[in-house]
């Protein structure tokens, strides 16, 4: 999946994060997160956020994460739903993907 523009997803309620996805081109996936939580839950919050982009097949892409203490199922489906505005695709798909 290729990320075209900019695409938002979540909000700055307790329990949520804001991920804004936009392009990178040919320099990877960079994750900039801001948590109140870093220290403790740092590494884990950016690594369901590679996951998540990986399981999509995007290859380049800035992501910039403001969380709220959002469980990892959130910080999925918020990952999930600003890589597809981003990518500007109208088809989704919300099965679960097995690796």
């Amino acid at each position: 999946m290729e990320i075209k523009k900019v695409g938002k997803a979540g909000t700055l309620e307790s329990c949520d994060i804001v991920i804004i996805i936009e392009p990178n081109s040919n320099k990877g996936i960079e994750v900039n997160l801001n948590s109140s939580v870093d220290k403790q839950f740092g590494s884990q919050i950016k690594k369901v956020i590679e996951d998540t982009l990986l399981a999509l097949a995007v290859k380049d892409a800035t992501v910039h994460a403001n969380d709220r203490g959002a469980l990892d199922f959130t910080i999925k489906a918020r990952v999930q739903a600003a890589a597809y505005r981003g990518a500007d695709v109208k088809d989704y798909c919300w099965e679960v993907i097995d690796r």
